[in-house]
């Protein structure tokens, strides 16, 4: 009885104090949009303030949000220049909308003027000596011309279907689901409900050193709604970290949706933009010039909007408007808009960013009543400046996550948001926890999840990939393939993974086992990497395609050009151990032991006193170190999967392979060294290049198998890292070295065609060469050890040589963007022309998806 009565009176007192902190907290938050009485136009910059309080100003398309936890206030202005000033009363303590036209101060008419401009200049314009003004001022108010700053930074992101609110309870989809329809938004866009499905938060306390340069947050906490297993929370997270990365108008380019707009104070934003002072106001003092700009071709990559620029001497931003226009040559984004207020501080007067939000609807068409909201805000507070820390909070790695207690909490939300959730957003966690529950919901992703990703989930274990089921060869003819993985619901240290293959030509197995430990209790696939994989795999290959076997049981990539009749069998034992650490420095060490088994018309053989010997196949026992390090590097993160995403900073490889004869039945002693080098170029309006330099030198003498065979492609799909016009196995090399470019325009020229413009498509290009050369050691035309390069036909014509002659050399031009998704290339081959069974020439297509 006593323990019951004790429950109780616990209970009691936790609602108790859940309730006053609820109360202590409790918001006032209005909202609405303000327009022009008679025109109905959208105002932006409409001055909104709590009467005797804080303010904001309304955006671009008029809407405003401001709240406060001051359970005082009870009357709301709205103040505009040229117009009469309204104060609304509001209710203390709850969430309204406040729709606001305001009248011009002549209400008897209202008289439009419309100036005549003549032809726009930058010289003697005094809105581009502003912005010069503006620009020569950057480095000073930037956040980095500070020794050292801290602050507190909360951010919210936020995914919604959006449709008209008839057609959204009217559709049989979401029969099932009608307490997710009760809750929808029909206040944040006009004309459209809202319907939550994603919410994710984070508190995090950041500080920043100049010298030496240091970035450090600390995240006390986070919350985001769950799926459960069936959805990739984390490929989410890092998805749309990358679409709405963080907003720096100071920085002359801006990353949205990954693509790189030119900002409206860049150093050559006069030359892309026009700019138009429309008015002069004055806040706390401080008089601010409003200046308009607008792309001077609104296909480019650029933004149009409002900034409200101070005349205290720094020239800085006060507030910022950017919206892009419809016609920008963007895919998918149908409404994009950023809204960044600035904050006056009090210890240099210099102005830094309050609040930081950017909103972009998405949908297949731009007519389509359907699409996506997704919304990012950030807002900042308790801002100081050079302040330093202690030494040891800029110690380690970037990002430290820390427990706070009871952050999981409710009521640790509510007393920790910068700004309250409104009621429709409150409720999305536990509307997704009810929704994932449901059965109907769970087969739904399932069928999902299969036709995007090609594997299905029963229980600990995932059955694909459907894309490799079948597929079809020269070699094996038609092939089935089928396997298996285990995930972290089987085991967070132990990793399995199979697949059994047959072709029904050479009436061969072909499978792969595989078992792995993780060390620190996370996937193999999660940073950081600390893992040991063992792998015993017994595969076809085709000669040049690297020994980690390609996945060219792809069904798309069983469509080639010309002839592909020189194969290899494969069985290899593989043991291997990776470790990432530090800013994304990452070791492996690995065994390998290969035995590689000629197929096709491929043939090992090398002279003999009376003719020829013939080799049954090659075996090597390798050891390899590799040493990776790519310096902030960003990756879309999968559940089973981690693709790497290419950014401004260099990716550096460094590879030693060291084989050792006599060792587990290895035959040749060698040692191989590769270096590579892969780095994004960002070349503002110019779009970007990505290059890739690469080179390798074998030290010892090997037969031509384990040469570096220069990765061709003989497929009709556009390979980036491969040769597209080179044929299987047509160029050895035991040195070599490659540079590989492509170039991305992002529509640059097309923008500026009449009527081409309308398709928003865009140039590319490529151009790859390659040297190498053949030590006479490793040359089979002067050193009979080796083994002959193969040839073909009855006439025993050559069909593998060195590049001893002259680089190899391919570029091509195409258009890409065509239909949002097609890629197509011309692609020319320039050296070697007088070789046997090639095209100079070729049309190669790739598939990408991209904003």
């Amino acid at each position: 009885m006593k323990i019951k009565n004790c429950r109780t009176k616990l209970g009691v007192l936790f609602f108790l104090m859940l309730m006053c902190a609820i109360t202590v907290t409790a918001q006032t938050s209005v909202k609405g949009f303000i327009r022009d009485a008679v025109t109905q136009e959208p105002l932006a910059f409409v001055s909104v303030y709590f009467q005797g309080g804080n303010g904001v100003t309304s955006n671009d398309d008029g809407s405003y949000s401001i709240s406060s936890n001051n359970g005082r206030y009870t009357a709301l202005v709205f103040s505009y220049t040229g117009y009469k000033k309204i104060t609304k009363k509001i209710v203390p303590g709850t969430e309204q909308t406040i729709n606001i036209d305001l009248e011009t101060t002549n209400s008897l008419s209202t008289v439009v003027i419309k100036a005549k401009r003549g032809k726009y200049r930058n010289k003697n314009n005094p809105a581009v000596e502003l912005i010069d003004k503006v620009i020569a001022n950057k480095e000073k108010n930037r956040i980095t011309a500070y020794d050292y700053v801290q602050y507190q930074q909360y951010e919210k992101l936020g995914l919604s279907l959006t449709n008209k609110p008839e057609k959204i309870m009217n559709n049989r989809l979401f029969k099932n689901y009608k307490f997710i329809l009760e809750n929808v938004d029909t206040t944040t866009l006009e004309g459209k409900a809202l319907v939550p499905v994603y919410l994710e938060e984070k508190l995090a306390q950041n500080y920043y050193r100049k010298n030496p340069l240091k970035n450090k947050s600390y995240i006390l906490a986070s919350k985001k709604v769950n799926y459960g297993d069936l959805i990739d929370d984390k490929g989410i997270t890092s998805y749309l970290k990358r679409l709405y990365a963080d907003i720096n108008i100071y920085d002359n380019n801006i990353v949205v949706l990954t693509s790189q707009f030119l900002s409206p104070i860049a150093d050559m934003a006069p030359t892309f933009y026009r700019f138009f002072i429309t008015d002069t106001v004055e806040n706390d003092g401080i008089k601010l010039i409003r200046l308009n700009f607008m792309p001077r071709n609104t296909t480019d990559l650029l933004f149009r909007g409002v900034m409200y620029v101070t005349l205290d001497g720094n020239y800085g931003v006060q507030k910022i408007n950017l919206s892009v226009s419809k016609k920008a040559n963007l895919n998918w984004a149908r409404e994009l808009k950023i809204d960044q207020n600035f904050e006056k501080n009090p210890a240099d007067g210099r102005y830094h960013v309050i609040k930081s939000s950017m909103k972009a609807e998405f949908a297949l068409r731009q007519n389509s009543a359907s699409g996506i909201l997704g919304e990012r805000t950030v807002s900042f507070k308790n801002f100081e400046i050079n302040k330093p820390a202690a030494d040891t909070t800029y110690t380690g790695s970037d990002e430290v996550i820390v427990n706070t207690p009871g952050s999981e909490s409710d009521s640790f939300w509510i007393s920790s948001r910068h700004q309250q959730l409104s009621n429709v957003e409150a409720k999305v966690y536990s509307n997704i926890d009810s929704l994932k529950n449901m059965k109907s919901f769970k087969n739904t992703l399932k069928i999902a999840t299969l036709l995007f990703s090609g594997w299905i989930k029963f229980g600990p274990i995932q059955i694909g990939n459907t894309n490799t089921f079948y597929s079809f060869n020269s070699l094996e003819g038609f092939r089935a393939k089928v396997g298996g993985r285990t995930t972290t619901d089987f085991s967070k240290r132990f990793y399995l993974e199979g697949y059994g293959g047959y072709g029904f030509k050479d009436k061969k197995y072909k499978y792969l086992l595989a078992g792995a430990y993780s060390f620190n209790a996370k996937s193999i696939y999660t940073y950081p990497l600390n893992y040991v994989k063992f792998t015993r795999q017994y595969e076809t290959a085709l000669p040049g395609q690297e020994l980690v076997f390609a996945p060219e049981d792809n069904f798309l990539l069983s469509f080639k050009r010309g002839t592909t009749d020189k194969w290899f069998y494969q069985s290899s034992y593989k043991l291997e151990y990776v470790h990432e650490f530090g800013k994304n420095f990452t070791y492996k060490i690995r065994y390998q032991n290969l035995k590689q088994t000629p197929a096709g018309s491929l043939v090992f053989e090398k002279p003999a006193n009376m003719g020829l010997d013939t080799i049954q196949n090659i075996t090597t026992s390798e050891f390899t170190a590799e040493l990776r390090w790519a310096p902030n590097e960003q990756f879309y993160q999968g559940i089973n999967f981690r693709t790497p995403i290419r950014n401004k900073f260099p990716i550096f490889t460094l590879r030693l392979q060291d084989g050792i004869k006599g060792f587990l039945k290895g035959q040749y002693n060698y040692q191989q060294l590769t270096l590579a080098i892969a780095k994004r170029c960002y070349l503002s309006q110019l779009g970007y290049l990505d290059v890739t330099l690469e080179g390798g030198h074998i030290f010892g003498q090997v037969p031509f198998p384990l040469l570096d065979i220069h990765r061709a492609n003989q497929s009709y799909a556009y390979q980036l890292n491969a040769y597209n016009l080179m044929n299987f196995m047509e160029f050895v090399s035991d040195n070599y070295a490659a540079v590989n470019t492509d170039l991305y325009l992002n529509g640059f020229i097309f923008n500026k065609i009449p009527l081409l413009k309308k398709l928003k498509l865009r140039e590319v290009g490529s151009f790859k060469i390659l040297y190498g050369g053949l030590r006479d050691e490793n040359n089979p035309a002067k050193n009979q050890d080796v083994y002959n390069f193969p040839k073909a036909g009855p006439l025993g014509v050559p069909t593998t040589y060195s590049l001893s002659r002259a680089p190899y050399m391919e570029a091509s031009v195409g258009i890409a963007n065509i239909f949002k998704f097609l890629r197509v290339d011309l692609v020319k081959r320039f050296a070697y022309l007088d070789h046997p069974d090639i095209s100079t020439w070729g049309i190669r297509t790739r598939v990408k998806f991209d904003f």
